[in-house]
């Protein structure tokens, strides 16, 4: 397959920033185009890693030569924390500007490291969403197997996943010690893949990955910080029942998921709509760099009812926006039953469902019924809220 560039849609912050991203979204290539004359210190490059992790004070010496107003990009940032308090330096002292990559916030948090104190912002770089794609977009081929850049590129998109599952348990997992029990890692991860798009259940999580319920909360969050998979919260509406509280674990990339529970033959029907939930959420963190589209994000559902349930409620400032997401291509009323049951939140600015037919359709009572054809210009496009 011939090399595509795709214009992405994050936009360089001023000042110095972090840019985090799972390995292959395509950091280094965009900070490459966004800064061509930058001054790159890439510690993937082994004698040059193993030099500043030796000395970190040689960074200090490798920048001084340089003009004031040249960007210095630091490439996989996380392999040598020490390296923060030399920027922090270069920042505070003679006005340096850095961009950040790293895929993985997990060493520089436990380093202690403060993130340079909010001196350097922080974003973060996706999968490829349908804006960036344009005409290359293609549903079934992104559900099945993801888009991260790495990966859609590929001759062959299925080995390029299967060894890139091995990859990150090489490279972020073992090379970097972030856990003591390696096998007990393998056991969950594909675990934690049939998970995705549902209720985390610590408890059976934990008995069938044959470890402790405090090693699994250890492990869901070195998924979180190596930006594989998020964490939507519950929403407490208090709507006269009891809701749930535990969280919903949604996988960045479809064919990630895929790949961690070996399964990357043709979608099944059961997979559809997990896969199809995780694809919109991605989409939404994507188009919300800015922090226009939402302030918050949860999902909301009453504890008794378990076919209820509305996927993501968003709120932007004293207002929300509901959205449910179905896989079908025909619609029904009886998938309108969460958007319902939510009908009482006050502030609820607008209800939407979201489903894989072509006709945009309005409910007696107000909920909006949309192709995601439509539902996709409406975020691009900033016309999500009324």
């Amino acid at each position: 397959m011939a090399t595509t560039r795709y214009r992405r849609l994050l936009v360089p912050p001023k000042g110095s920033f972090f840019l985090f991203g799972v390995r292959g979204a395509g950091k280094s290539t965009w900070a490459r185009e966004a800064f061509p004359d930058a001054h790159v210190v890439d510690l993937l490059d082994e004698a040059h890693h193993q030099a500043l992790l030796a000395s970190p004070g040689l960074l200090a010496l490798e920048i001084g030569a340089l003009p004031r107003d040249r960007v210095i990009v630091l490439d996989e940032v996380q392999r040598v924390p020490a390296l923060l308090n030399e920027v922090h330096r270069a920042i505070e002292g003679a006005r340096r500007r850095f961009v950040l990559l790293g895929s993985s916030a997990r060493r520089l948090k436990t380093a202690q490291t403060n993130l340079l104190a909010g001196r350097a912002t922080q974003q973060t770089m996706y999968p490829l969403v349908p804006a960036e794609l344009g005409r290359d977009f293609a549903l079934d081929r992104v559900l099945r197997f993801g888009s991260l850049p790495l990966v859609w590129q590929a001759e062959d998109p299925r080995a390029t996943l299967d060894a890139y599952v091995q990859l990150y348990i090489r490279e972020e997992i073992r090379a970097e010690a972030l856990v003591r029990n390696l096998p007990g890692f393998l056991r969950f991860l594909p675990l934690a893949a049939l998970f995705h798009g549902q209720v985390i259940n610590l408890a059976g999580l934990a008995r069938d990955a044959a470890t402790a319920r405090t090693t699994v909360e250890g492990y869901l969050g070195i998924l979180q910080d190596t930006l594989l998979a998020t964490l939507v919260p519950a929403f407490d509406a208090r709507l006269r029942v009891r809701e749930r509280r535990h969280p919903k674990l949604y996988w960045v990339d479809a064919g990630l998921v895929r790949a961690a529970k070996r399964q990357l033959g043709p979608l099944t029907a059961e997979e559809r709509g997990p896969l199809l939930e995780g694809f919109v959420l991605t989409v939404l963190r994507a188009h919300n760099q800015g922090g226009e589209l939402f302030d918050e994000l949860a999902y909301w559902a009453p504890a008794e009812a378990r076919q209820t349930e509305v996927d993501f409620l968003l709120r932007r400032g004293r207002e929300y926006l509901a959205l449910e997401i179905k896989s079908q291509a025909r619609f029904s009323t009886v998938q309108l039953a969460g958007l319902r049951a939510v009908a009482g939140l006050p502030r609820l600015a607008r209800r939407v469902l979201v489903y894989l037919g072509d006709r945009r359709l309005k409910t007696d009572d107000g909920i909006e019924v949309w192709p995601l054809d439509a539902f996709l210009g409406a975020v691009g496009g900033g016309r999500l809220w009324p």
